[in-house]
């Protein structure tokens, strides 16, 4: 039996013998059968391990080991047998190379299923619906991160095998400076989209005012976003430009602070005054849906006594605002017309120092006979007269039928 074995080791294929080889083969199936068995096992265990906690990690983790590729496993077998021959130099330089690519391309493959696992996570915990956005943006930022990280993986194979990529490298940057100034707008908004996604300071479905335009976010694409606006029309906008401007997000107002201000006469008393702002605290008070910040007597306006009212409305609901503000308007009316105090309107008195005399004549003779008023075109109407006598317009045109 010994002399049977022994005539294999005379024969040598590519200056290794026989015995050598299937020494290294038979390692190559063991080594394969064994990482193949641990590795299943590992996983199998690990996802138990994971089904019992609440974070996401360790499944992410599991996910990507999951993604070892068989093809790697092979080849990382074969190599283990490869090495138990015994080879020259320049066969021990190729083996080291063909383990650096290996390593390098599973790597890389893991590197992959980790960056869509990353995404696809982000997207569950981000992503509401009709909100196209963030599905547009992980796709391009996928697509972005992967094409960098096989750049960098074909870069370093490169490398490893002796050749000289700084001139690669090079040429790569200058061109990448030259497309991105020709897209360098294209490029703006595919980022901004990328930050409106990431950032979210608004999403599909809310109520947004930028500049003069109030409208809801309809659309939000890779380079424009779509707004319909109160009035019906659509308002599209670049979002580079669309996040250079001052956002206002409607939608994420927890509560709605209200200011309005009313007047009362000037002949309103001090007591009627000091009641006002605790009228309006009561009536705030009795609403659940309100909330009363202050209510106080401003100051002295040029033709009322201004108050001045703060509250909270806690929802933010427009129409809920509305309403309630109706409401406090005419209890508002109900309650000061009780107490003898009406709202202030624009006014002015005017005070006049000299009377002309044609005029102060005008205004001390008497009415007259009904038919001589007719005859005059009054028709009785001197109460018209004397206003109009009274006022500066009236002054103006009642002299010449004064003199």
């Amino acid at each position: 039996m010994t002399e049977y074995f022994s005539q294999f080791d005379n024969l040598t294929f590519l200056g290794v013998s026989l015995t050598n080889i299937g020494l290294a083969v038979a390692v190559s199936l063991g080594s394969y059968l064994i990482i193949s068995v641990v590795l299943r096992f590992a996983i199998g265990r690990m996802r138990k391990i994971t089904a019992r906690t609440a974070n996401h990690f360790d499944d992410s983790l599991v996910e990507v080991i999951a993604a070892t590729n068989r093809i790697f496993l092979v080849l990382a077998s074969v190599l283990i047998g490869v090495s138990m021959l015994d080879l020259s130099d320049r066969w021990n330089s190729r083996v080291s190379h063909l383990w650096f690519i290996a390593l390098a391309m599973q790597l890389g493959v893991w590197l992959t299923r980790a960056i869509t696992v990353g995404l696809k996570r982000y997207q569950e915990l981000h992503s509401t619906a009709g909100m196209t956005q963030v599905s547009a943006s992980a796709t391009l930022l996928s697509w972005s991160l992967r094409t960098l990280l096989w750049a960098t993986v074909l870069l370093a194979v490169l490398s490893n095998l002796g050749v000289n990529i700084t001139a690669f490298v090079a040429s790569l940057g200058v061109g990448g400076i030259a497309i991105a100034l020709a897209v360098q707008n294209v490029l703006g908004d595919l980022f901004a989209s990328l930050s409106i996604a990431v950032d979210k300071p608004f999403e599909v479905g809310d109520f947004i005012a930028f500049d003069s335009n109030l409208g809801s976010v309809q659309y939000i694409g890779l380079k424009t976003t779509r707004i319909r606006s109160l009035s019906g029309e659509q308002i599209i906008v670049g979002n580079t430009d669309l996040l250079k401007q001052v956002v206002k997000n409607y939608k994420r107002m927890a509560e709605r602070r209200i200011v309005f201000k009313f007047g009362i006469t000037y002949d309103a008393t001090p007591e009627q005054a000091e009641a006002v702002p605790g009228i309006v605290k009561r009536l705030i008070g009795e609403r659940d849906k309100l909330r009363l910040d202050r209510a106080h007597f401003q100051g002295f306006g040029d033709s009322s006594l201004d108050f001045e009212v703060v509250y909270y409305v806690k929802d933010p609901d427009f129409g809920l605002y509305m309403d309630e503000q109706q409401r406090l308007n005419l209890q508002l009316m109900r309650e000061l017309s009780a107490i003898g105090v009406d709202f202030a309107f624009p006014t002015r008195t005017v005070h006049i120092a000299t009377v002309p005399e044609a005029v102060e004549r005008g205004m001390s003779e008497p009415a007259g006979r009904p038919e001589q008023n007719r005859e005059n075109g009054q028709d009785g109407q001197n109460g018209q007269r004397l206003e109009s006598a009274r006022s500066p317009a009236g002054l103006q045109a009642g002299q010449p039928g004064a003199a």
